[in-house]
């Protein structure tokens, strides 16, 4: 592509990457002559040493449909880079950037990246359906992993402590609610915002019932519209603080009847304690809700190490008997895996046993047999059970 748009939530890093790429770098944001240029001779700004950097670009919107042009003007690829943590305003008008403008998401580190998993398990490995041996066992425990949730992966956190970690993210939650949302459009209360974070958190994990969420935010003044609730979370999406994990859509060898809504989480599984304003000590006395918050640990480091092979995530529930799968990996070519998350490794039997089930439902004739059926844990080993699912524990998993 002749440009390249990284996007992704504030703080994970982007301008610091694309910096490191860029010869010319323009901060929209933060340099008025450029923005002044951007309107009086746009020109100029693509007559620079390529490739040229335009971070924070949504806050000129403009911009986009120059660069767009300026694809279409000049030879070459990974000419521009755009660097940006929201989508533009709502009244913002832009023409489609496709086959000029390719897009990543970046999204904070995952424990690989941080250094708190050996990654001695390819996801790629088992996604093309090769077996595990055992190896080492992990190094974490589980109260270690937990901290791991509350101080998360974003960039500045990696190295502090958890009570300097949960001062920065209690910092990063209120600048949320009181500045980039109320940012993207009018009508949007940080109050309410603050109390939609803190709902979505004890939901984590679930779908969003949207008649209690709309009674917990509007608190003592009622129950906000559920368009004004529809607005918020939509916003979310746009700052990609949330990242929905939408329901599979399988043909079933029976009449199985499937939820259709999609199941919540956070970009990070930090901004979930910061929201509920507790720490690892009050989620270690709570571990089921705790499990939880390590379910979205495990969703972000597997969308971290899938983006690269093109792989969408979902999630599948038979409603009937309510049986669930915590997600779904569905390569480019149809085939497919089933991933089961448990923070304790005693629990994977009956993970095993959910994930052979929705095997046994699938139509394998339209779908084809499962890549691999595996259960993530909180647990210290890696290893392959008789009835072929594998069992692989958070800090042993990696690219």
């Amino acid at each position: 592509m002749g440009a390249i748009l990284i996007d992704g939530p504030k703080a994970v890093g982007k301008t610091e990457t694309a910096t490191q790429a860029a010869r010319t770098v323009y901060r929209m944001d933060l340099d008025s002559n450029a923005r002044t240029t951007l309107v009086v001779n746009p020109e100029q700004l693509f007559n620079n040493p390529t490739p040229i950097l335009f971070d924070e670009w949504q806050e000129t919107p403009g911009l986009w449909n120059h660069v767009r042009r300026a694809v279409d003007d000049h030879d070459g690829k990974g000419l521009y880079l755009l660097t940006g943590s929201s989508r533009p305003r709502d009244d913002a008008r832009m023409h489609s950037g496709a086959g000029r403008i390719g897009r990543l998401r970046m999204r904070p580190m995952s424990l690989f990246e941080s250094g708190h998993s050996s990654g001695e398990v390819s996801l790629a490995e088992l996604l093309a359906g090769r077996a595990i041996s055992g190896g080492k066992p992990a190094s974490l425990t589980v109260p270690e992993i937990i901290e791991r949730i509350v101080v998360g992966g974003w960039p500045e956190t990696i190295g502090m402590t958890e009570p300097r970690a949960r001062a920065w993210l209690a910092g990063y939650i209120r600048n949320v609610a009181e500045v980039d949302l109320p940012a993207l459009g009018p009508r949007r209360n940080p109050g309410n915002i603050t109390r939609l974070l803190a709902s979505l958190s004890r939901v984590v994990g679930g779908t969003i019932n949207r008649s209690a969420t709309a009674i917990e935010v509007g608190g003592s003044n009622g129950p906000i519209d559920d368009r004004t609730l529809g607005n918020y979370l939509d916003a979310l999406e746009r700052l990609m603080l949330v990242e929905p994990l939408p329901a599979w859509q399988s043909h079933m060898r029976s009449r199985t009847r499937l939820r259709t809504t999609p199941v919540h989480h956070f970009v990070d599984p930090s901004l979930g304690p910061a929201a509920l304003g507790v720490g690892s000590a009050e989620l270690l006395r709570d571990l089921e809700a705790t499990g939880f918050h390590f379910e979205s640990l495990v969703m972000r480091d597997l969308r971290v190490y899938s983006q690269v092979l093109g792989v969408s995530l979902s999630s599948w529930r038979d409603t009937q008997l309510n049986k669930e799968i915590d997600a779904v990996l569905e390569l480019p070519n149809g085939r497919w895996a089933g991933v089961e998350v448990k923070l304790g490794e005693g629990a994977a039997d009956d993970a095993a046993e959910a994930l052979l089930y929705m095997a046994s439902k699938v139509d394998t004739e339209k779908h084809g047999e499962p890549v691999a059926l595996i259960v993530v844990t909180g647990g210290r080993y890696s290893y392959r059970r008789s009835d072929g699912v594998t069992v692989v524990p958070i800090t042993a998993l990696g690219p």
